[in-house]
């Protein structure tokens, strides 16, 4: 999918939020700046949370449990060691959506989350991907 502005990635987003159910994991990955948290935002607008969205970066873990479905939003880029994913206390989040930013840093603890990348290209829009697991079949790409 080609996002062409900060807009089309949170409308990105927007649409994700239709399809997520309560309980999965979105994984998003890609360099700094690539709209991750734009994505996110969108996602979390669009499910009805009205005021500030911040990016996660330095609490780590952000949840709107005011939202049907809940979602924790989650940025991993400051854990140096998946181990440190067990202190955050997101087995809590069992009824919420987990969106995480940084997956990586968390190793293959997500092996069923809907996978999304975001890269640049080279005209300055952005590719987004995904792999997609089977739970996911039939809900993506959205429509």
């Amino acid at each position: 999918m080609i996002l062409k502005s900060e807009e089309d990635t949170a409308g990105a987003g927007a649409a994700l939020a239709r399809l997520a159910r309560s309980g999965e994991v979105i994984t998003l990955s890609g360099p700094l700046g690539v709209g991750k948290t734009a994505l996110a935002r969108g996602f979390i607008e669009a499910l009805g949370h009205e005021g500030d969205v911040p990016s996660p970066s330095f609490a780590i873990v952000q949840p709107y449990e005011d939202l049907d479905p809940p979602v924790w939003h989650v940025d991993l880029y400051r854990i140096e060691e998946a181990s440190e994913i067990e202190e955050l206390g997101l087995d809590a989040a069992a009824d919420a959506v987990l969106l995480v930013e940084w997956p990586e840093r968390a190793g293959d603890v997500w092996p069923e989350a809907l996978a999304l990348s975001l890269e640049f290209a080279q005209d300055g829009d952005r590719i987004l991907t995904a792999k997609v697991p089977p739970s996911w079949e039939g809900r993506w790409p959205p429509q």
